[in-house]
């Protein structure tokens, strides 16, 4: 959590190697909280959504996922339709506002730390998340990550709106780790690449992906 992260450094001054991959994951990780959650209480909030039933779902959804229950095709559904309600302008200006008011506070020195001796290391980094990309790719902009692996909310490329679906696999589970191991091969890497593979998690969703990197933690 971000509250130990100092304690987790990856200590670079110690490597021997000469090429190593930081990922991360967001929710309760980097985050002091979690982002999915957030943004649909943020969007309650706002009277975007009912709340009634927003908030009801969210403990719904969130309850199953911390259990390891969760079924991510059902919870994107819930999740990614109000993306496909409104004007990509309105999503917008309503993401700045979330990530002023529900996201920079729920970023603890410590994170920030942590992200930045990897970076000093001249690891690879990618925050890797289930949470959908609308939400996290602003937030991994705020930590200086360069590469984010979220699932893909589906769009209209002419009209630019949401549909609400998910595009593609989602960053879930099993998923997390076939989605890294695309993204190694489009950059012309893969697993070996690596002498480390850091991973940062609190969830045991991300057993998977912990047990694929050499440094879970």
């Amino acid at each position: 959590s971000p509250a130990t992260a100092a304690s987790l450094s990856p200590h670079p001054t110690d490597k021997t190697t000469t090429m190593r991959l930081a990922l991360f994951d967001l929710d309760n990780t980097l985050l002091a909280t979690d982002s999915d959650y957030e943004w649909g209480q943020f969007l309650a909030h706002l009277g975007v959504v009912d709340r009634a039933l927003q908030e009801a779902k969210n403990e719904e959804f969130y309850a199953h996922y911390k259990a390891g229950t969760l079924d991510i095709q059902a919870f994107l559904d819930f999740q990614l339709a109000p993306l496909a309600r409104h004007e990509r302008a309105q999503l917008d200006r309503w993401h700045s506002e979330f990530m002023h008011s529900r996201i920079l506070p729920n970023i603890r020195p410590a994170a920030r730390a942590l992200v930045e001796e990897h970076r000093q290391a001249g690891d690879l980094m990618a925050i890797v998340t289930a949470t959908n990309s609308f939400v996290t790719a602003p937030i991994a902009r705020e930590f200086g990550i360069p590469h984010l692996i979220a699932t893909i909310p589906a769009q209209d490329y002419r009209s630019g709106r949401y549909t609400g679906k998910p595009s593609g696999q989602p960053a879930f589970r099993e998923g997390k780790v076939q989605r890294v191991e695309e993204w190694l091969e489009s950059l012309g890497l893969w697993q070996g690449s690596f002498d480390t593979r850091f991973f940062y998690s609190d969830s045991f969703n991300d057993l998977p992906l912990l047990s694929w990197a050499s440094r879970p933690v």
